[in-house]
Order: C-alpha cells, then structure tokens, then sequence
C-alpha cells in the first residue's frame, strides 16, 4: 500500500480555521504529549527537528531548515518536511507537506488563544511583519474575528504596503507605537532578536500575541511587556527553557515561572479575567501541534 503524500493545495482545499482550532482544542484534551527537540545552529542558520508522540493519536516528526540568508533570493527562508505514524504498529501513514503543516498550526495556534484571551469585541487588529506567516496571520484571525480592520507594520514599508494591498480592510501604518496604541490584538511574527514591542504601549485590554521568536537569542517583546501582562504559552515545556521570549525575562529574574499562567494541557485556566486586563501568549509551535494539525488535515484529505 503507497503512502500518501498530501500536498499545499489538497490539504489546503479542505482546511478551515475554525474547524482547526476546535481539532487543537479537542487534542489537548486526551494524554499529554511526550516531545523531544533538537536545534542545530551555524551561525544565523538553524537545523530544528520536533517529535511529538501522543497515546492514542500517533506520532509525528517535522524537520524545519531555517535559513534567513534565503530571504530575497527564490529559495524559501524556512524548508523541511512532516511525516506522520501510526499511533497502533508505528507504519508510516501520510507525508504532509511541510508548508501546509506549518502555515496552519503557526496560525491556528495564535487563533487558538486569541479566541480565548482577546476580547470578544476586538475589532482592531495589528499585524507586526509582512513575511509569509504575517498572511497566515491575516487569514486566520479574519476568520476568527470578522469584521475587524487590520493593521499591518514592517521594517520596510514596501512590504507592509504590499501585504494590506492583497486583503480588504487592511491598511499599512508607518508609527508602530501609535498602531499598538490603537490595537485590540497585537500578534508579532518577525526574525527580531532585539524588543519591537515595549510594555509601555500597551493600553488595558490588549491582547499581545508573540510568535516570530523561536531561538533563545530572540525577543519580540520587552520586559515591561511580561510584566504588566497574564502570560500565557502553547507549551511549557516548549517554551520557557528554549525560546528567549521567556528564557531571557526568566533567566535575568524580570519574572518567574509561576508567572506563566497555564499552557494548552491547563486549558480551564486558560482564558481572560476581565475585559481592562492585558493578556500575553507565547506561540512557541511544540511538535504536538504539529502531530495535532498533520493529523487533522490527513482526518480531512481523507474525508475527499
């Protein structure tokens, strides 16, 4: 029997982000994951290899490439691929394509908690970045929050001008502190290693939503930013010991674990305590998501 191979635009045809957040929902509610991570770094470039095992579901390994120096050329900055085993006699089951996988648990994670923290009423959403996730980012939280107008910032403003072209209600801003002034969410998907995003500029209500660092030498956002935030992660164990986000804040004593509110395996905690509250979340992407997603779409592509 072949194995099937699912490619960006099958898998993509059948995929809703609704439907996707309420599959990462129902996986966190079954046996917790056992995850292991390998990162490889030269230089600037990375070598990052996630698994993820979870009883009952299956086992996935993604393998990412990432290497920055890609960015303008034709070669894709980020690269790698997914496959998915049988939880029952550990067969291969499915090769997933690498950028569906990604594409749709990068943001179906953020969507995830936004649903959850943000307010129900944000109507002002900022995008920080114009790469290929901030698209993801614009898609997903379109349908998770419709209606809304977006904002889109970037380090260069021809890029940012070229992402709102492509969506309605969605205008490039130039000021980046004014736009977090004026923002319900503010979700982040950048290379940063330094802040973007100082604490300062946050207005109650405000839902901070990080997911552009991935290193433990990245930072999107500052300490005052934690500080005057609920801070909440995908995964513990994916992020406070391996993400700068938090293992610089946590290293340095700006804030302590007990800090960080609840993962996704503490779901009943995970929601917003009053409306003038800033909520903070940590996208850090952990491998169950992507076995959680890999399966949801083959659940999907099978279904024709």
């Amino acid at each position: 029997m072949s194995v099937p191979m699912i490619s960006f635009e099958a898998g993509e045809a059948r995929l809703d982000w609704i439907a996707l957040t309420e599959a990462l929902a129902a996986g966190h509610r079954g046996p917790r994951a056992e995850i292991g991570d390998t990162f490889l770094y030269r230089g600037g470039d990375t070598l990052l290899s996630r698994a993820a095992w979870i009883d009952g579901m299956g086992i996935a390994v993604k393998t990412a490439t990432i290497f920055p120096g890609n960015d303008g050329h034709e070669t894709p900055v980020v690269n790698g691929g997914v496959n998915l085993y049988s939880d029952a006699d550990g067969t291969l089951e499915a090769i997933v394509d690498f950028h569906l996988v990604t594409k749709w648990k990068t943001a179906g994670d953020s969507l995830m908690a936004a649903r959850r923290l943000a307010r129900a009423d944000s109507r002002r959403i900022l995008i920080v970045g114009a790469g290929t996730v901030a698209r993801s980012l614009r898609e997903a939280y379109g349908a998770g929050f419709p209606g809304a107008e977006f904002m889109v910032w970037n380090r260069t403003n021809a890029a940012a001008a070229a992402l709102a072209a492509e969506y309605p209600d969605t205008r490039m801003v130039i000021d980046l502190e004014e736009a977090v002034a004026e923002a319900d969410i503010v979700t982040c998907a950048t290379m940063s290693t330094e802040p973007l995003i100082l604490g300062e500029w946050l207005r109650p209500g405000t839902h901070l939503d990080l997911i552009g660092a991935f290193r433990p030498d990245m930072r999107e956002a500052d300490d005052r930013a934690l500080q005057r935030a609920r801070v909440f992660v995908d995964s513990r164990d994916t992020v406070l010991d391996h993400i700068g986000e938090l293992k610089i804040p946590l290293a340095e004593g700006a804030i302590e674990a007990a800090d960080v509110q609840a993962d996704y395996y503490e779901f009943s905690a995970f929601q917003r305590g009053s409306d003038e509250e800033i909520t903070l979340f940590k996208n850090g992407g952990g491998a169950h998501l992507d076995l959680m997603t890999a399966r949801h779409v083959l659940e999907r592509w099978s279904q024709g």
